[in-house]
């Protein structure tokens, strides 16, 4: 069942210690567009049917990534997209958004979501080690 709009967000805003949800909605929306440039077929669309529906569509309708980003490239996209970004903060950004949406996905799809993924990504999801 899909995490609903605002508990998502709340949960992001905690975790990102974010001042306001407008923060947390740009963090969001970067980082799950990312994200679904590098997920495909039905781990993606599991992962899109236990998010809110605004954030669903954007993992749905990526912009395709040319090759899959390590996760330190990735962090440096999410800062490149958000606003007043520096690497660091986006890494933090990163971190709140997919902790959450692991949170969301469960542990067995996050192991599958982290399969498709460079190897690192379990960090930025929350997870110290690969999920086997």
């Amino acid at each position: 069942m899909a995490m609903r709009w605002t508990a998502f967000l709340d949960r992001i805003k905690e975790r990102g210690a974010y001042e306001t949800t407008e923060e947390a909605k740009q963090a969001a929306r970067t980082v799950l567009a990312l994200l679904g440039a590098h997920l495909v077929g039905g781990v993606r669309a599991e992962l899109a049917a236990r998010l809110p529906d605004e954030l669903a569509l954007i993992l749905l309708n990526p912009l395709q990534a040319h090759e899959p980003l390590s996760p330190e490239r990735f962090v440096r996209a999410a800062a490149a997209w958000i606003e007043g970004a520096t690497e660091q903060t986006a890494a933090w950004d990163v971190g709140a958004v997919l902790s959450v949406a692991s949170d969301a996905a469960g542990e067995e799809l996050t192991r599958r979501l982290l399969l498709q993924l460079p190897a690192g990504y379990d960090l930025l999801f929350g997870h110290p080690q690969r999920i086997q």
